[in-house]
C-alpha cells in the first residue's frame, strides 16, 4: 500500500484537477515494490490492459494505492491495482481545509503485466 498527498504541482487542469497519468505513475510505483518483493528486481512495466478512472482527484487529496500479483509466469507478472481517495481537500472551506472520508472513494483501477528477465530474478 502506498499513501500520498497529491501536491498542487500535480494539478494539470483548472480547479486543481489531477490527470489520470499521475495515478498510473502511482500504480507503477506499487508495481515496482511488488516486483522487488517478489523477484528482488524492479523489472519493467510491459503494458496496461485495463484502466478505469472512476472519480476525480484534486490537489490536496490523499490517495491510497493497492496492488497485488495475480499471476506469475516465467518472466511475466500479472498485477491488479486500485486507488482510493481517503481524504479530500475542501478548498471552498479554506485554502488548507480537508476532511477524512467516512468511506474511501474508488478513483481508479487497472490491470497490467510486468516483466522481470530471468537473469535478474533473485528469488
Amino acid at each position: 500500500m502506498l499513501r500520498v498527498r497529491v501536491a498542487a504541482a500535480e494539478a494539470h487542469y483548472g480547479g486543481g484537477l489531477v490527470d489520470g497519468a499521475h495515478l498510473l505513475g502511482l500504480f507503477g510505483d506499487v508495481a515496482t515494490e511488488l516486483l522487488i518483493r517478489h523477484d528482488g528486481d524492479e523489472g519493467l512495466f510491459a503494458a496496461y490492459d485495463m484502466v478505469e478512472f472512476k472519480a476525480p482527484v484534486f490537489a490536496g487529496d490523499y490517495i491510497e494505492v493497492y496492488g497485488r500479483v495475480t499471476q506469475a509466469g516465467n518472466t511475466s507478472r500479472r498485477m491488479e491495482f486500485i486507488a482510493y481517495k481517503v481524504v479530500r481537500a475542501v478548498p471552498e472551506a479554506g485554502p488548507s481545509a480537508a476532511e477524512v472520508l467516512e468511506q474511501p472513494l474508488l478513483v481508479a483501477r487497472a490491470t497490467g503485466t510486468c516483466v522481470v528477465p530471468k537473469d535478474r530474478q533473485r528469488r
